[in-house]
């Protein structure tokens, strides 16, 4: 089951970043209980989340500390959904598959700034990065719950629709110096990378696993599930529908 989701805490790292309001007020905390009680009625063996693969270690610790009482769950999807969930089940650990290595070659070589300006690309990367966008997605999330908004983000037709936006980053620079697509590259390599992190828990057939991330890798990431035949979907919808508050 792949699980979209904006960044609960709103780092602002992405391209588009919708924000949301806060996850520790109590209404927002009664929304993610009903959530995680919804996910786990489906029973998830392993919970992937997006941390760095190469600090499991740090993982481990967050998550032996919150089992012990030693750390509160902070403001993110890994902590309020992943770890949280994982707890309540009695899982083991949370398992991270993120990788964030930077691409082959110079950065030079992905700057999409410096790709628009040279191919006189400049509309499209102002469009690209155009707010508008993480406007309307916080719109959903102001009037809905948790289990709410996620079930519009993760829709198919949501999933696709942001998908889109890199075939338009694919088009930033000239076809000599393309640091669009050298970008659009390092990211579907960075998502088979995953993917691969995925594979590499060696889940048995008749295991569950639930991977939390944000929403743009969950096009993708399941694009990659199905063709490769590695595993057999379940969409979250119905899952998410059985949360008591979504709105």
């Amino acid at each position: 089951m792949m699980l979209g989701t904006v960044h609960l805490a709103n780092h602002n790292r992405d391209i588009q970043n919708p924000q949301m309001d806060d996850d520790l007020a109590p209404a927002r905390q009664a929304e993610i209980v009903d959530l995680v009680n919804a996910l786990a009625a489906w029973k998830p063996t392993h919970i992937a989340v997006e941390w760095r693969y190469r600090d499991q270690a740090g993982l481990d610790k967050r998550y032996a500390d919150y089992r012990a009482g030693r750390y509160a769950l902070g403001r993110d999807e890994i902590d309020q959904i992943g770890l949280r969930l994982a707890k309540q089940l009695g899982l083991p650990k949370v398992d991270a598959i993120d990788n964030k290595d930077d691409p082959p070659g110079p950065q030079s070589a992905y700057d999409l700034s410096a790709g628009a300006k040279s191919g006189h690309e400049d509309a499209r990367l102002a469009a690209i990065t155009d707010p508008a966008y993480a406007r309307r997605i916080e719109a959903v999330i102001r009037s809905h719950s948790v289990a709410g908004f996620l079930r519009i983000l993760n829709k198919p037709d949501s999933l696709a629709d942001l998908n889109r936006l890199y075939y338009d980053i694919a088009m930033l620079g000239p076809a000599e110096n393309n640091a669009g697509a050298n970008w659009v590259g390092g990211w579907h390599g960075r998502n088979f990378k995953i993917f691969a992190n995925l594979v590499r828990l060696n889940a048995k057939p008749d295991e569950r696993i639930l991977v939390v991330f944000g929403t743009g890798h969950i096009h993708l990431l399941s694009e990659f599930a199905a063709d490769s035949h590695a595993f057999r979907l379940v969409r979250p919808d119905a899952w998410l529908a059985q949360a008591n508050r979504g709105r």
